[in-house]
């Protein structure tokens, strides 16, 4: 690709990477755009909101990963941040620079490297849930540059926001939305201690060794907030193994684990408590909560959709993909039974 003197000259002058130009747009997730760039002094990566968003609260996300990878450097495995631009003149919109961080992003198939079966997708279980644990376990305090507010009562708020949100923005009926909603506000556990939470973690947002099942950083955290620690762990084991559904929402996430016989769940929450010392009572509640929470969040991508301001095989397909979160999260409370 040709280079962008704007920004090969912001990139020269604020970082020091000369010769430095775009030379690819790297897939994965459809909150923000990743750009590889190559320079003199090796590859390094953008992260910036799309070029067609609508709204213009959108850079809030880039410069919150941002701050995210600041304040967690040489404490967690992800990439290191470089800079930030906040001209929207160089780019189109603000951006971030952070670290190329060599490795893979696996979905539904192993690299050609790794040995095949179920102790190699253990293994990635184990991976996953030590790495989140090691986020979870960090003291607020120590993470500088993180002036976020520390919310009481997180998991009601959470339910009673989107409630309100989707109530105020819908094209369609979700019944569901509002069953479920209910339901998880009835049953609303005890406090845990607020940490970092991520807000997206599953094996698709981490990077893992080309080599061997080893990871190597954990990615996209536009999400990330502070809150209950829960949330990340009910979403990875939500999407982790057998799901309850023949047709799931978002199917395709960390799809390489449907297997039997691989570890479970029970096993894998256990393993995050002992490590972080927070208590998972009701693992279900939380499955159903991270789900029904992101069901709520991508349903305005479908409205946008539906408005025709928004366009891709993604937002179309959330027109069954919603409906199909809603109803697993309702499996997890036992609202309704499996099929």
């Amino acid at each position: 690709m040709v280079a962008d003197e704007a920004l090969s000259g912001w990139l020269a002058r604020k970082l020091g990477l000369k010769d430095a130009y775009v030379s690819a747009e790297l897939g994965g997730g459809h909150s923000n755009v990743t750009l590889l760039v190559e320079s003199a002094s090796g590859r390094h990566v953008i992260r910036r909101p799309p070029t067609n968003t609508i709204s213009p609260l959108a850079a809030r996300g880039v410069r919150r990963e941002h701050d995210v990878l600041r304040a967690l450097e040489g404490r967690a495995a992800l990439p290191r941040a470089l800079g930030f631009c906040e001209d929207p003149a160089v780019l189109g919109a603000p951006f971030a620079v952070v670290e190329f961080v060599p490795g893979v992003s696996i979905t539904d198939r192993l690299p050609d490297a790794y040995a095949p079966g179920v102790v190699t997708i253990d293994q990635l279980g184990r991976e996953l849930i030590d790495a989140l644990a090691g986020v979870h376990a960090l003291a607020i305090a120590d993470l500088k540059g993180l002036d976020w507010p520390r919310p009481d009562d997180f998991l009601r708020r959470q339910v009673e926001r989107w409630l309100k949100i989707r109530a105020g923005d819908t094209v369609r009926p979700l019944p569901r939305l509002e069953q479920v909603g209910a339901a998880l506000l009835d049953r609303l556990p005890a406090d845990s201690p607020v940490t970092l939470v991520h807000g997206d973690f599953h094996l698709d947002n981490t990077l893992f060794n080309s080599q061997q099942p080893r990871l190597e950083a954990i990615i996209d955290w536009e999400l990330a907030t502070f809150g209950d620690p829960r949330l990340d762990l009910g979403l990875m084991l939500a999407f982790w193994g057998e799901r309850p559904l023949a047709q799931p929402g978002f199917p395709f996430v960390q799809a390489v684990t449907r297997r039997p016989g691989i570890i479970g769940g029970e096993a894998l929450a256990a393993r995050w408590a002992a490590a972080t010392g927070f208590a998972v009572d009701d693992r279900g509640y939380f499955c159903a909560f991270a789900l029904w929470r992101l069901a709520a969040m991508v349903e305005g991508a479908y409205c946008l959709f539906c408005r025709g301001k928004v366009k891709g095989d993604y937002a179309r397909n959330l027109e069954r993909d919603v409906p199909a979160l809603l109803e697993e999260a309702a499996l997890h409370l036992e609202l309704v039974e499996v099929d």
